[in-house]
């Protein structure tokens, strides 16, 4: 849940060089990771490390976004979570289609590709996770950078079980599997933040009244 009168609700929050140098290492980790994945994905044939590729996508654009917004009205940080929810609802309905047509089309996976390419992609979430933790609880721009955050380690700590499940099988469906569990998380993530960013929006709408005001950050 939103606090409309959180700490991270201040303008020297939202400016703090803390949030913005954590958005920019975010970003460049996000971004590089994006590269590695992708093409490991393809190549060794694994649509959980694609699924984690195209999440690591969505994730530097949302950083960008971030960055973007950063000090402006609570409207328009509303608006760009709303973007952000957005796409990653997409991106979980995407992989979602792409774990089914695989689960009709597919080839058993690298498990060596996927296992080491996941500890790599797990190391880097837990390093931008921790960095993004203390803002875990600001507005709905802030909130959904935690969340991307906090999926993708859950992510990658599934795609390294997935490599383990199919060196010990010899079988797609655990790296399915894996691929479906993140496309949940995706829409479920997605849902969160365009929620909560509906109701910033409301409220960011709201005229308040011109014969009191209430200091916005006085009660809870």
């Amino acid at each position: 849940m939103a606090c409309t009168s959180c700490a991270s609700d201040k303008a020297d929050t939202l400016n703090d060089p803390r949030w913005r140098r954590a958005l920019w290492i975010a970003l460049v980790i996000n971004g590089g990771m994006f590269a590695i994945e992708i093409i490991a994905g393809v190549t060794g044939g694994s649509k959980a490390l694609q699924a984690d590729a195209l999440d690591f996508f969505g994730d530097a654009a949302n950083y960008a976004i971030s960055l973007g917004v950063v000090g402006m009205a609570i409207t328009w940080r509303a608006r760009a979570a709303m973007l952000k929810g957005a796409t990653l609802a997409l991106l979980g309905l995407y992989v979602l289609l792409a774990a089914g047509w695989g689960a009709l089309n597919g080839a058993v996976p690298h498990a060596e590709v996927m296992g080491v390419v996941g500890v790599a992609a797990l190391i880097a979430n837990v390093v931008v996770a921790v960095m993004l933790y203390r803002f875990r609880s600001g507005d709905a721009n802030m909130r959904s950078v935690w969340i991307c955050s906090r999926n993708d380690a859950i992510g990658n700590i599934a795609v390294v079980l997935a490599a383990l499940g199919v060196l010990g099988l010899n079988s797609a469906w655990p790296d399915l599997a894996v691929a479906t569990l993140m496309a949940v998380l995706g829409l479920s993530g997605g849902f969160q933040i365009m929620r909560q960013a509906r109701a910033e929006l409301r409220s960011g709408f709201t005229p308040a009244p011109s014969t009191y005001r209430q200091p916005l950050h006085g009660n809870r």
